[in-house]
């Protein structure tokens, strides 16, 4: 079946997909940091903040699109998350909504703290998709382990990077053999059958990981992510961080 990679651009040629990977992961940790901390009502730094990103994502040609259905896939679950703020947080009353003996307050504290919510999580999905999708996951991986991020974390996001496609084709054949051969029943019934085929996975996923841990220690693996090729920093990664840095301070500087 069809797998949906996050490195699926990584073989694009531009200027951002040539620097090394640590150069880009601290350029995202600094653009994170400084969006975080900016004050939601300094709405021209979002716009700058915006245009900058906007500048990268250009040097990438990575299509817009692509970048824009990571982002539509994080948000709603922020917004889920965060919708209620202006009906709880207290402050200024813009307007109210009444329903039977429920009366609600919208606040304006309370939309200004829902709006930097939306626009900060937005800017930084939008930058760490472009990351991801800039970058080879094993040079990713790569690059962390060289920034000496625990050795445990980095195994772990490779294994389930590597299998949750693996594990996503198990589910589809158990679900194709399932509606093969069930046709017709109440929704009580195909819920079991859903809850026994979780059970299947969960017991292939155990046998599965068990396999591959003993193929490879039988394989000598010590731990750490063997790679043909060799992260090297070179001046123009030295450039993008400065330039990265002296852009982001000169937006707080002057908003």
């Amino acid at each position: 079946m069809h797998h949906a990679f996050a490195d699926k651009y990584s073989g694009i040629d531009s200027f951002i997909h040539g620097l090394d990977p640590r150069s880009k992961i601290a350029g995202l940790f600094a653009f994170v940091l400084f969006v975080v901390f900016t004050p939601p009502s300094s709405y021209i730094s979002f716009l700058c903040f915006l245009a900058l990103l906007s500048l990268l994502i250009l040097f990438s040609k990575i299509p817009v699109v692509q970048l824009l259905r990571r982002l539509f896939i994080v948000i709603p679950f922020v917004l889920m998350a965060a919708i209620f703020i202006p009906f709880f947080k207290e402050g200024r009353v813009m307007g109210s909504f009444s329903a039977g003996p429920v009366s609600l307050h919208v606040t304006y504290d309370g939309l200004l703290i829902l709006w930097g919510v939306f626009i900060k999580s937005s800017l930084c999905t939008l930058a760490m998709a472009l990351l991801f999708m800039s970058t080879n996951f094993t040079s990713l991986l790569k690059a962390f382990e060289k920034l000496h991020v625990p050795p445990i974390f980095v195994m772990m996001i490779s294994f389930m990077y590597r299998y949750i496609f693996v594990i996503e084709d198990e589910f589809m054949k158990l679900r194709i053999a399932k509606e093969s051969r069930t046709f017709g029943g109440s929704a009580w019934f195909h819920t079991k059958a859903y809850a026994s085929m979780l059970g299947v996975m969960f017991l292939r996923s155990y046998e599965r990981g068990e396999n591959v841990y003993l193929a490879m220690c039988a394989r000598g693996f010590d731990g750490s992510i063997k790679t043909l090729s060799h992260l090297h920093f070179h001046v123009v990664d030295y450039i993008f961080i400065a330039a990265t840095l002296a852009a982001l301070t000169l937006i707080r500087s002057l908003t």
